[in-house]
């Protein structure tokens, strides 16, 4: 009968060991997730970082390019329809609509 009255004893040593265990794993894994998302945005900033600066050298290459008169009297004459004193500007849409009313 003594045997039966026997209660069988909880380690409790191995129940702290456990949630000890579970606690610092729940840690690990919560930096690994937070490490993983630095991760991606570092990678985006770099992307964006290396967009930037090829941006940054052909504006660079454009600004030199403006700086040459040959450059700016190339955009004054096709963008923007300038003439020299004493010339006549010339259309070729104004051509065609002529030919086309003869």
């Amino acid at each position: 009968m003594r045997r039966k009255r026997e209660k069988r004893h909880i380690n409790w040593f191995a129940v702290l060991l456990s949630v000890i265990i579970l606690y610092f794993a729940s840690i690990i894994v919560e930096q690994q997730m937070y490490l993983r998302a630095v991760a991606d945005d570092r990678q985006a900033a770099e992307a964006r970082l290396s967009a930037a600066q090829q941006e940054n050298e052909a504006l660079k290459r454009e600004k030199e390019q403006l700086d040459d008169p040959a450059c700016i009297e190339r955009i004054a004459r096709e963008e923007l329809g300038m003439t020299r004193h004493g010339e006549l500007p010339y259309s070729s849409s104004g051509v065609a609509a002529a030919q086309k009313k003869q």
